[in-house]
């Protein structure tokens, strides 16, 4: 009894949940478990039709809430009377703290998987982008650490936007012009110039269904409004409290409702509504979904132990379910047959969260203790 409790005790987290909204937890864990479904392909290898209903894209997901949350944080910083270039670094500082050291942990991972064999891989095409989030800035990525693609584009907005937004206060401040205004202003910029150049410039590739996602879908410039979607609704949240809570409901429904016709509408490759429009209805289907997630304060505490637990291990997770779990598997130890595949489909979820449990607790979590002793949270 006595080594199953230590045992336990390894996977113990241990949160303070009373300084947790449960529902965006919960928004980060179905994001997170969506895309570890969408990774997977030993139960596609035998034509195993699962899921049996089609999931809301996880990366959106991501993005919009962690757009949402940052942007929480920006607009708390910007209010205050000494907003600088000081503020502005010890902003990226924090957020470096929180998602560089696992993101170079599992880099140099995957070098090591794929020079030396364990994994399959085109290792001509690692190269010294990875480290400053150049692999697909704005041109595509392919044959190495997929999917590192959606950390460049958060890394390249929390590196610009703030940048933006010092330089129109600065530009618009003697002018009179409110933070408020400043600050919506700023946000628009990354709204606007996506879906311009996905208009001008990704409208006019020619590509099937596997380029679409390399060369549009997956790449840095074209990608950031999902997040800034997230950052407006941060703005409203702070500005019309009122409304955010009131509109809960029926902006969820909205947005399930544009979600599913998202996900159900076929959209053909090569046509200008799916190089363009797509990426923005989808972002708005979860842009919708915040306000009602954002009012579930509590759960019962099984339910609340358990999302909270994915949500903490949720970047772990995203970082080595597709290469160090999958590939690795999927390269090794390939199914022969149906009852392989569930079998290892099962181990391959236990895994993708024991080692993600263990990364958050023995690494991450250590690390941002270390920022929150050097930098107290705003």
């Amino acid at each position: 009894m006595k080594l199953l409790n230590r045992t336990a005790n390894i996977f113990r987290l241990n949160p303070d949940y009373d300084k947790r909204v449960f529902g965006l937890d919960l928004m980060r864990a179905i994001a997170i478990i969506s895309v570890v479904i969408g990774h997977d392909s030993m139960l596609e290898d035998v034509n195993i039709k699962f899921p049996w209903i089609r999931l809301i894209d996880g990366v959106e997901l991501f993005f919009v809430l962690s757009g949402f949350l940052i942007g929480g944080i920006l607009i708390k910083l910007f209010n205050k009377s000494d907003f600088g270039f000081k503020t502005i670094g010890n902003f990226w500082i924090r957020r470096w703290f929180r998602t560089l050291p696992n993101y170079y942990l599992i880099l140099i991972l995957n070098i090591i998987f794929v020079y030396f064999g364990i994994i399959k891989g085109d290792f001509s095409k690692f190269n010294w982008r990875y480290f400053l989030f150049l692999q697909n800035f704005s041109k595509p990525l392919v044959g190495f650490f997929w999917e590192s693609w959606s950390l460049s584009v958060e890394e390249w907005f929390y590196l610009l936007f703030p940048v933006i937004l010092g330089i129109l206060y600065l530009v618009l401040h003697p002018f009179k012009i409110s933070k408020k205004q400043v600050f919506f202003w700023s946000v628009s910029v990354f709204l606007l110039v996506p879906f311009l150049l996905r208009f001008f410039v990704a409208s006019e590739y020619k590509v099937d269904n596997f380029w679409l996602g390399v060369k549009i879908y997956k790449v840095v410039i074209f990608r950031l409004d999902g997040i800034a979607l997230g950052l407006l609704a941060a703005f409203i949240k702070y500005r019309r409290p009122d409304f955010w809570f009131k509109s809960r409901n029926i902006s969820f429904l909205a947005g399930i409702v544009i979600s599913y016709a998202v996900l159900y509408h076929t959209w053909l490759p090569d046509d200008f509504s799916t190089k363009v429009l797509k990426l923005t209805f989808q972002s708005i289907g979860c842009f919708l979904l915040l306000p009602k997630f954002d009012s579930i304060k509590k759960a019962p505490p099984a339910v609340t132990k358990i999302f909270t637990h994915i949500s903490l291990i949720s970047y772990s997770m995203y970082l080595i379910n597709l290469a160090l779990v999958h590939q690795v598997i999927m390269d090794n130890f390939p199914p022969d047959g149906t009852l392989d595949a569930v079998v290892l489909y099962v181990i391959y979820w236990f895994v993708v969260i024991t080692l993600s449990t263990l990364i958050y607790k023995s690494y991450e979590k250590p690390v941002l203790d270390i920022r929150d002793r050097i930098d107290k949270p705003v």
